[in-house]
């Protein structure tokens, strides 16, 4: 997860035209964050099942509801959490921990559960290489097999045998304890001993999710790619950094967004984005409208965006022209989203249709239907 590096919403002639701005203006931020404005056309609705990561608790379920009604009532078919990674018994599934979560995919046929597995304790902790080392060595020769077939059974047993496992995610990365760069063949080894491990519990079916973050990092991920045979999905974490990087530069990049969907297609595999948000370039609206056309172009088993802040949009106010492309391009489920134009600045009471079909050049009342 992006943590400690990452972490962690008008109108008459003179008097009665400002009048009327006011009252848009006032309804605008009330349904949504930040002030209308001028953007270009967002891209049209992605394809792939989308859900956010809202909170690791039982808070990220119960804010689903809200971030649904805030879209429109589009609908979350993925819901994400993040195994703690202090101690084993975190990583097995502390008790109380995976229950919300099981039941909110046990409530509708068709819904994800995706669950980030660490695969070593003290997942957060600056474990040095040397350490990570011997641990990985470790891992490799079956020493932590029981902690996962211990996870393994309790998803079976909780009724979300299908979980999207992200086992080691960003493990091409310096942060996390389950890192690759100190001994990627040890790294490999130790993935697939998990899989083989969680894949021997009767009744799972769980998919494996490879997911490294963009870019080389500490080490290219390809180094770590464990094999086809243990890897279901070939997922990317992808953020909007770093400071100045363009959306071009994020796909051209030596094992960037293109070199993952070209990687991904040449093992036959599909692929997700775990993670993806805004980050070092602020309230990027750009990055949203490209990322969104991304995903929709490349049609993810799933994507998830990080919704905290600085990465999100509707938990984060400091994000206003990313929230509306977002929230326009995923609204209600059904619609294409159109440009964005201004609020209308004369009362207009006329129906949406005039809108729809190019015929009003401004927003009726300042607001998409169902803002309320």
């Amino acid at each position: 997860m992006a943590s400690h590096r990452r972490r962690g919403p008008a109108v008459r002639a003179a008097s009665v035209i400002a009048l009327f701005t006011a009252v848009v203006a006032l309804a605008l931020a009330a349904t949504r964050p930040g002030p209308a404005v001028d953007d270009p056309a967002p891209p049209a609705r992605p394809a792939a099942a989308f859900g956010a990561f809202l909170d690791s608790g039982p808070d990220g379920v119960a804010r689903m509801a809200g971030l649904s009604d805030w879209l429109g009532g589009a609908e979350l078919k993925v819901a994400h959490t993040y195994l703690p990674g202090g101690l084993w018994e975190d990583i097995e599934g502390p008790p109380g921990f995976l229950e919300p979560w099981a039941a909110w995919r046990r409530e509708q046929a068709g819904r994800t559960l995706v669950l980030n597995v660490p695969m070593q304790e003290r997942n957060e902790e600056g474990v040095p290489d040397e350490e990570v080392r011997g641990l990985l060595r470790q891992g490799a020769d079956g020493a932590f097999d029981g902690h996962f077939r211990t996870l393994a059974e309790r998803l079976v047993g909780l009724g979300v045998p299908d979980t999207v496992i992200v086992l080691g995610w960003e493990m091409n990365g310096t942060t996390y304890t389950h890192r690759c760069a100190p001994d990627p063949a040890a790294w490999k080894t130790y993935w697939n001993r998990i899989v083989a491990a969680m894949r021997a519990v009767p009744g799972q079916r769980f998919r494996f999710d490879f997911a490294p973050s963009r870019g080389r990092d500490a080490v290219p991920w390809t180094e770590c790619y464990p094999g086809d045979d243990t890897v279901d999905i070939v997922g990317m974490d992808s953020y909007d950094q770093p400071a100045g990087v363009t959306f071009a530069e994020q796909v051209s990049e030596p094992y960037g967004l293109q070199w993952h969907v070209d990687f991904a297609a040449a093992h036959g595999k599909p692929v997700s984005y775990p993670e993806w948000g805004l980050f070092r370039n602020g309230d990027n609206a750009e990055y949203m409208r490209h990322m969104l056309a991304w995903i929709g172009e490349h049609r993810p088993v799933y994507h998830t965006l990080t919704d905290y802040c600085p990465h999100g949009v509707w938990q984060c106010p400091a994000n206003p022209r990313s929230a509306r492309v977002y929230r326009t391009a995923l609204y209600g489920g059904t619609r294409q989203p159109a440009p964005l134009p201004p609020a209308c600045t004369t009362p207009d009471l006329g129906d949406w249709s005039a809108y729809w079909s190019g015929r009003r050049p401004c927003l009726p009342f300042g607001r998409w239907p169902g803002d309320g």
